[in-house]
């Protein structure tokens, strides 16, 4: 499953359509048994609510969920992911770098255009079970202990001591 907001809705990337369009491309180019088995989905974003309980589906059924950004701040898509126990695999970028720890609560893609490497992250651990569940669980407790809002409540707590 590929899955995202629809190119349409998305002000701040000027690339996305053009992307579906080759994404699209790609998936028509793939041969009939191939093809039956890769799902494209534009997620709708004009309901909030609809989108997000798409969006929390898929990452509920999900095998392991992706994130190949360029350019990320803080990735919802991984917290909320790593929230759900799922492994995540995702690009070196921005605040990903710092949700997910490489190899313990995640896999990090150094380049998220090496699709080598991206390959053989998935590979890895469709192939391993054990792994992915241990990656999932850590990402869960990393998600817990570093970014709930109760813990950002007590970092402003001691700040605002320290400055009084």
């Amino acid at each position: 499953m590929y899955a995202g907001p629809a190119a349409a809705a998305v002000a701040d990337d000027p690339e996305g359509a053009e992307t579906m369009r080759e994404t699209r491309a790609a998936w028509a180019a793939l041969p009939d048994d191939v093809r039956d088995r890769v799902h494209l989905a534009d997620l709708p974003m004009d309901d909030q609510g609809e989108n997000a309980a798409i969006v929390n589906a898929l990452q509920r059924h999900a095998t392991i969920v992706v994130q190949k950004s360029l350019a990320e701040g803080f990735g919802l898509t991984v917290a909320e992911a790593m929230w759900k126990r799922r492994p995540v695999v995702a690009s070196r970028v921005g605040g990903i770098q710092d949700q997910i720890e490489d190899g313990v609560s995640g896999v990090l893609l150094q380049d998220p255009r090496d699709d080598a490497a991206y390959g053989a992250a998935l590979t890895r651990l469709l192939t391993d079970p054990g792994l992915a569940a241990r990656l999932g669980d850590s990402a869960h407790e990393r998600v817990r202990s570093l970014f709930l809002n109760s813990r950002h409540l007590t970092q402003y707590v001691t700040l605002f001591e320290a400055l009084l």
